[in-house]
């Protein structure tokens, strides 16, 4: 029973992470959408390796979910 409830809670911890670190990627998408025209290549480059960050962390913490429940 306490196995489950650390599991549990684990879970919800990153769920919350991949919540926020998928806003964040998609407020770089939106930061890109809107203002892409005065920003420079060097500022775009940035806010394109900032969303793909911010992805590769909410995958991680997706898959930390996944294989918590497959065990």
């Amino acid at each position: 029973m306490a196995n489950e409830i650390k599991k549990a809670v684990k879970d919800v911890g990153d769920a919350v992470k991949e919540g926020v670190h998928r806003g964040n990627a998609d407020a770089e998408r939106e930061t890109r959408d809107e203002f892409g025209d005065v920003m420079t290549p060097g500022e775009k480059a940035g806010s394109i390796g900032r969303e793909v960050s911010e992805k590769g962390k909410a995958e991680f913490d997706r898959m930390k979910r996944k294989t918590r429940d497959a065990t």
